[in-house]
């Protein structure tokens, strides 16, 4: 696999379609960052690191609305391995006017685009998330 961070996203996108009430994915660190980041922000009600062999898994609890209407809508990947998209403090990128985030790594790890605006740290745009 190439890009794991697509896999990861596309995991997600699966299972909201599917309105799975978890997704189990592929443990990596960088994976446990955007699944903290994505909590902390209110798009998924919680995960869990499940030890195995030979690496482990993420269990994320996915989070629907009252209606069963998904909150997370869309998820893009916005740096590829092909095309990476780095952005300066100034140019971190709002998602649709705000009500969603960017997801930035940056030389202070991995966080969202208002952390990073806020530190005043550029870094690579991962992904965007609304």
């Amino acid at each position: 696999m190439t890009d794991p961070i697509a896999d990861y996203l596309t995991r997600i996108r699966n299972a909201l379609l599917a309105k799975h009430a978890s997704v189990d994915i592929p443990f990596s660190a960088l994976k446990v960052e955007v699944t903290k980041i994505l909590e902390k922000e209110g798009y998924i009600e919680g995960y869990k690191v499940v030890e195995g062999t030979p690496r482990g898994s993420i269990k994320i609890a996915l989070r629907y609305g009252m209606d069963g209407d998904r909150v997370i809508n869309g998820l893009t990947r916005v740096s590829r391995p092909g095309r990476r998209v780095y952005c300066a403090k100034g140019e971190i990128p709002k998602v649709l006017g705000g009500l969603g985030i960017a997801i930035l790594s940056t030389s202070k790890g991995v966080m969202s685009g208002q952390e990073g605006r806020r530190q005043g740290i550029g870094g690579e745009v991962l992904c965007t998330v609304w």
